[in-house]
């Protein structure tokens, strides 16, 4: 079955390309969700006639995408988590942290494009990929480090100083049974 794609769509072409699905994929999903139009002599002269604006829209956004793209591959993240001894993190570094550490940066992208097959969950150095637009996509260096300063040794100690109380505690309470 031939369509033409109304919409850019990832796997299969962008907007205005002529592609062959299988019937059922064009039938079911992309021509009722409005992403395809079959491919009629009449749809085809209509694509002709709007080929230019289509050409000028998918310049404008590819050349958007370009520029955010080398925005995002200088870039190197910095993520503070709570951490183990050994460097594993308490939680771990998911796509939403990305793109919330970007936001701050003043560089908006959707969590979704960020393409992390799974959440870090050891500190240190990782290269993440980030899909912008259709054929283009930018690296971005995440960082993650353990928490800097005393908060994490003030509760290592605040945990020490309960055990020392629980002990202190159980003594008396034990000298009181042997008497």
């Amino acid at each position: 079955m031939e369509l033409i794609l109304k919409k850019t769509i990832d796997t299969l072409g962008e907007e205005g390309d002529i592609v062959k699905v299988k019937p059922g994929y064009g039938r079911n999903y992309l021509i009722p969700h409005g992403f395809a139009v079959l491919a009629t002599p009449g749809n085809l002269a209509t694509l002709e006639k709007q080929r230019a604006a289509i050409e000028a829209r998918k310049a404008k956004i590819r050349e958007e995408a370009e520029k955010l793209a080398a925005r995002i591959t200088g870039t190197t993240l910095v993520i503070e988590q709570m951490a183990g001894e050994e460097g594993r993190l308490f939680g771990s570094v998911t796509a939403a942290d990305i793109a919330n550490g970007l936001a701050d940066l003043g560089i908006e992208v959707d969590r979704k494009k960020i393409m992390l097959a799974e959440p870090i969950k050891n500190t240190g150095e990782y290269s993440v990929t980030i899909k912008i637009a259709y054929q283009v996509a930018a690296e971005v260096r995440v960082q993650v480090v353990p928490v800097s300063g005393s908060g994490g040794d003030e509760s290592a100690k605040a945990g020490a100083e309960v055990a020392a109380t629980e002990d202190s505690a159980e003594t008396p309470a034990e000298t009181e049974e042997n008497a």
